[in-house]
Parts: C-alpha cells; sequence; structure tokens
C-alpha cells in the first residue's frame, strides 16, 4: 500500500471511530427506494438488503462484496466475514487468482449454496467459443460449484461473438442463471445485441463520484439492463475518502464518506460491490439502508464528476 492509500484508509478508520456506525443489527428500516433500470422491479428481502430485479427475472442484490485484490487466506477469511454479516452476493474473476479461495470460503460459511449469488468473469485468454467454455468449466472447478449464478465477459477483447455463444448455451443449459459484460462502452454493446440471441442481465464498469458514467447510465436504462459499479469508492483515489462534499454529506446523516457513496449509488439504482479486508469496514459498507439522501445530497455529488476514469491503466 503507497502513502496515499495508507492516507486514505487512515482517513476513513478516523471517519468511521467519530460516526454513529451501527454494529451487527444494522439491517432495520430500508428508506428510500432507488431509480429503476427500465421495467426493473426492486423486492425487500428480510436480510434488509434489496434485491433487484434483472431482466430474465433472477433477484441479485442490490449490495454486494468484491474480492478483486483479495489473495490467499486473506481473501478466504473476508468473503466468511463478510457473507456471515449478510452479504448474498460475491463478486470474483479468473484473472484475480482467488477463485479458489472463495470457493473455500463458500463453504465454510456453512450457507447454503442456493442462499448466495455468485458472479464470476471470462478472461480475454479465454475467449472464444471453445475456450469459452473449458473457461468456464475451470471456474467451477475452482470454487466448488455446481453453476454460476452470473458469468460475465470481463473485456470486450477477442472473439467476443463466439463466447458469447458459449454463453448463451451454458445459459439454455442452466450452468449459468444469468450472462452477462463488463467493461462494454455503449458502441460496443450495440454491437454484442446485433447478434445476441440472450440479452446481456449486467454490465459491470467503472463508476463512482469522480466518473458517473452518465451517458452509459442511459444507455442501460434504455435496454433494461442493469449497471453494476466496479470501484465504487475509486479505490481511494484522487481523495474520495476525505473529500469535503462527501464529508459533509456525511457529516449531516451521521455516516462515513463510503456510506454516502454505496448509498448514492443505490439511489441511482446501481449494484454496487464494495472490497475490504477489515471486518469493521466490511459491515460499515451493509449500512446503508436507514437513511436517505436528498435531493441536495444528489445535485452536489452530482457536481463531483470528473467524467474520465481514475484507472487510466486499466483502460
Amino acid at each position: 500500500m503507497n502513502s496515499q492509500n495508507q492516507k486514505n484508509e487512515i482517513s476513513r478508520r478516523k471517519f468511521l471511530q467519530n460516526s454513529s456506525l451501527a454494529t451487527a443489527g444494522i439491517y432495520l428500516g430500508i428508506l428510500g427506494m432507488p431509480k429503476l433500470f427500465g421495467n426493473v422491479l426492486i423486492d425487500k428481502e428480510p436480510k434488509g438488503i434489496p434485491d433487484v430485479k434483472l431482466n430474465n427475472g433472477l433477484k441479485m442484490p442490490m449490495l454486494g462484496f468484491g474480492t478483486y485484490g483479495l489473495s490467499g487466506e486473506i481473501c478466504q477469511k473476508s468473503v466468511v466475514e463478510a457473507i456471515s454479516a449478510g452479504y448474498r452476493l460475491i463478486d470474483t474473476a479468473k484473472v484475480y487468482g482467488n477463485e479458489i479461495e472463495v470457493g473455500k470460503a463458500i463453504k465454510q460459511s456453512g450457507i447454503d449454496r442456493k442462499q448466495l449469488f455468485v458472479t464470476s468473469k471470462l478472461w480475454v485468454d479465454d475467449a472464444g467459443y471453445e475456450n469459452a467454455k473449458k473457461g468456464f468449466e475451470e471456474t467451477l472447478r475452482k470454487l466448488q460449484v455446481e453453476y454460476l449464478d452470473l458469468y460475465l465477459i470481463h473485456r470486450p477483447r477477442g472473439d467476443v461473438k463466439g463466447s458469447w455463444k458459449a454463453m448463451e448455451e451454458l445459459y439454455k443449459a442452466g450452468k449459468i442463471r444469468a450472462i452477462g459484460i463488463s467493461n462494454f462502452d455503449p458502441a460496443q454493446l450495440a454491437d454484442l445485441l446485433s447478434y445476441a440471441q440472450v440479452k446481456p442481465v449486467v454490465n459491470q464498469i467503472e463508476t463512482h463520484a469522480y466518473f458517473q458514467q452518465s451517458n452509459d447510465y442511459k444507455v442501460l436504462k434504455q435496454h433494461t439492463i442493469q449497471m453494476q459499479a466496479w470501484a465504487p469508492f475509486a479505490e481511494g483515489r484522487n481523495g474520495l475518502f476525505t473529500n469535503e462534499t462527501l464529508t459533509q454529506i456525511a457529516k449531516k446523516h451521521g455516516k462515513t464518506t463510503a456510506q454516502v457513496s454505496l448509498r448514492w449509488h443505490y439511489q441511482r439504482g446501481i449494484v454496487a460491490i464494495p472490497r475490504s479486508s477489515q471486518k469493521a469496514h466490511i459491515i460499515e459498507n451493509l449500512d446503508i439502508f436507514n437513511f436517505n439522501l436528498d435531493d441536495a445530497d444528489m445535485k452536489a455529488i452530482e457536481k463531483l464528476d470528473l467524467n474520465r476514469t481514475q484507472f487510466p491503466e486499466w483502460s
């Protein structure tokens, strides 16, 4: 962790210590409803995390646990703690190199597999019809599961058409409950839709206060494709955890900047998958359903948009 990330982490912890963070009993009083993506409906579940109904009818939690950057025992421990805290959506990918640990954590958690929503992603090296099927089977073996709830093309590279055909067949065979994409821009999405027999249910893209993806947001709504945010905190880049606007809104509601950021995603109807290896933060990130950002808050955050990626090295 470099010095800037350390400062961001310290700032977040300090704010957490001074906030009115609820502990294990956080799942009370879900306030306000998010904007809907087209005809998508929202349901409330007893566990407290609302579900979004995807365009194929499948329900997916509006808040999940991301595992990018987690590995080994830390990954396994973090996923177990996340499931114990109440997360049911777990997001991983082949290229993360942690599918084995995520699979072990799922078994260790003791939670019925049917109660979990497990996502993984097809990497560029496995693009193409035959390779995609082999890559998928490898993911199943590593996760030690019989099916995936959601499988995404991680990046629009290589033989996307062949990959999508393979995924459609796996979907129709019941090996995947839903298929989608990640990091596709509107033009790339339009190309896929020109030949797809099954419409993607999700597009997982970089989304946070500094890169709000307004055009993609509108396009995905038009196609009833659920928008999902990776790096919902921009990994603390550009001082997101100490941003003055977010800090003032957080103080107003007795929350942290992280909670305000996640609540902002939720009220836009965007599924977020924050990641943390710290148990306190794992719990903190769930505590977003008992307050509501008003119009002034939402407009203030809207003004933070820099309309550019905070991860140029990933472009």
